[in-house]
């Protein structure tokens, strides 16, 4: 390779101590509850199930391409098959992920008719079947119809039990979704799906298997916006249908991605805490809160269109969680413009597949 030869990198020093420091912030937030009061535990515990939504919506999204406003249908149908496992009999706690499994199947055949739909129509397509989901739960007798129901068997475990429980499972989800996400996108099936999102008929001709990989990525943020909305309901223990199945749901994780930063891994997460602060802070202004976070998602579409951490990784070249490859000019090589590239110039501030 000789000296002027763009340089094709992945991890960084940044990135290796990035992951270290995850590790270490995870292994903190483990034990947290043994320092923390009840209120911030159940605090912490709705951080982390607005981490996974957000992940799972910049997955399906920004990397993927296929903007949905009716993700709310996993979220309800997570709480929903929650309650009717234990209703059934089977444990509450082992009923939440059950019903996050049943979410993902069910998700397979929903994903049959609906990724034939192309931009606009299956966005809109998702949230027609987010509102026929919620109607047909209204139907069942043990929900009441928008009366709603509990999930009244967690009822038999202390509430310090139950709370701890809960965070831990909160956690190890959020923990293994990201992974399991992160692993995914690194390899190459990662590359398909960012493929299939810059150009679909491109990504076809030279052997992505295009409706293959998207309807994994489907499948996938499917079980895990369901595994959201079980962990939800066990913190609300309330089931009202037209609280779980609200648009208003998908509209939370439009806001945390567009903040943070669409297409990129770091920024869901980031997008999920600066709206879990704005929620703690603001929450309890009412509609000025609903207000604001409009306004506030309004400014970033036109002031910052890759949110914040799109914004910093174009400025400063940061990569923290990688995803993909980049391509590095070295220093004192000219580009196609004739430009000179510094030592830490991209072709591209978008991770190449």
């Amino acid at each position: 390779m000789s000296a002027s030869s763009p340089v094709i990198e992945r991890g960084t020093a940044a990135s290796r101590f990035a992951g270290i420091g995850v590790a270490a912030v995870i292994l903190l937030l483990a034990i947290a509850p043994q320092f923390l009061s009840a209120g911030a535990v159940d605090r912490m515990t709705a951080l982390f199930i607005y981490v996974i939504l957000a992940a799972m919506w910049n997955a399906l999204a920004g990397f993927g391409g296929l903007v949905s406003v009716g993700q709310q249908v996993f979220f309800g149908l997570g709480a929903y098959f929650a309650i009717r496992l234990a209703n059934a009999g089977l444990n509450p706690f082992v009923s939440l992920f059950i019903s996050a499994v049943i979410v993902g199947t069910v998700s397979w055949p929903i994903s049959l008719f609906m990724l034939r739909l192309k931009n606009g129509e299956f966005a809109i397509g998702m949230w027609v079947i987010a509102a026929l989901t919620h109607l047909l739960v209204n139907l069942d007798r043990l929900i009441q119809g928008e009366t709603g129901t509990s999930l009244i068997s967690l009822n038999v475990y202390d509430a310090s039990t139950r709370r701890l429980t809960i965070y831990w499972l909160a956690l190890a989800s959020m923990t293994a979704l990201l992974a399991i996400l992160f692993g995914l996108l690194r390899g190459s099936t990662g590359a398909a799906i960012r493929a299939i999102r810059d150009n679909e008929d491109a990504a076809a001709s030279v052997g992505v298997r295009v409706t293959g990989t998207k309807r994994l990525l489907f499948v996938l943020a499917a079980f895990g916006i369901g595994v959201a909305g079980a962990l939800w309901l066990a913190t609300a223990i309330t089931f009202q249908p037209k609280t779980y199945f609200s648009v208003q749901w998908t509209a939370y994780m439009i806001f945390m991605v567009l903040v943070g930063g669409i297409g990129t891994f770091e920024g869901a997460i980031l997008g999920a805490l600066l709206f879990f602060l704005i929620e703690t802070w603001f929450g309890g202004t009412g509609v000025w809160y609903l207000i604001g976070l409009g306004a506030t998602a309004l400014v970033f579409s036109l002031l910052l269109p890759r949110g914040l951490w799109g914004t910093l990784e174009e400025r400063f070249g940061w990569r923290l969680l990688s995803v993909g490859y980049r391509v590095r000019l070295p220093a004192g090589a000219s580009n196609p413009t004739g430009e000179i590239a510094s030592p830490l110039k991209t072709t591209n501030s978008r991770e190449k597949a």
